[in-house]
């Protein structure tokens, strides 16, 4: 099934939502230590780069700065969409949070400050009512 790329369809029609755990960046020269299974991979000429939940991170003592809530934008977004990233991005800029998106083949990943998780929920699902009002008429 394709996914969808009309803007206003993908904005009104995401739906943020927040997985359980905390999840950290790292980054490994090799591949993934046994018992971390990575939800995100990045290879780099540096090493290879790995979110995962802090707890595997923990436990097999990788260093991290970083710790962030995991926001799934549920909607099937195609990833030529164009617009979904600038507009979520922008959202989350103007409430002063940071993110780090992930395109899936599905769906986009929003990694944000773990303390204000919720918080950017609230600002995306605000932002999804408003184009929703606006593909009304409202």
């Amino acid at each position: 099934m394709a996914g969808e790329r009309d803007l206003a369809k993908l904005l009104s029609g995401m739906k943020p939502v927040l997985n359980a755990g905390r999840y950290v960046y790292v980054t490994v020269p090799g591949e993934a230590p046994e018992g971390v299974t990575p939800v995100v991979t990045v290879g780099e000429p540096e090493g290879l780069t790995l979110v995962v939940r802090q707890e595997q991170a923990d436990a097999a003592g990788l260093p991290y700065d970083y710790v962030a809530g995991w926001i799934t934008l549920r909607i099937h977004s195609a990833l030529e969409a164009v617009g979904l990233t600038a507009a979520v991005s922008q959202a989350l800029a103007q409430a002063d949070l940071s993110c780090n998106v992930v395109a899936g083949f599905h769906h986009d990943h929003l990694f944000v400050p773990y303390e204000r998780a919720e918080e950017a929920v609230g600002v995306l699902e605000t932002l999804a009512s408003a184009a929703a009002w606006d593909r009304s008429g409202g």
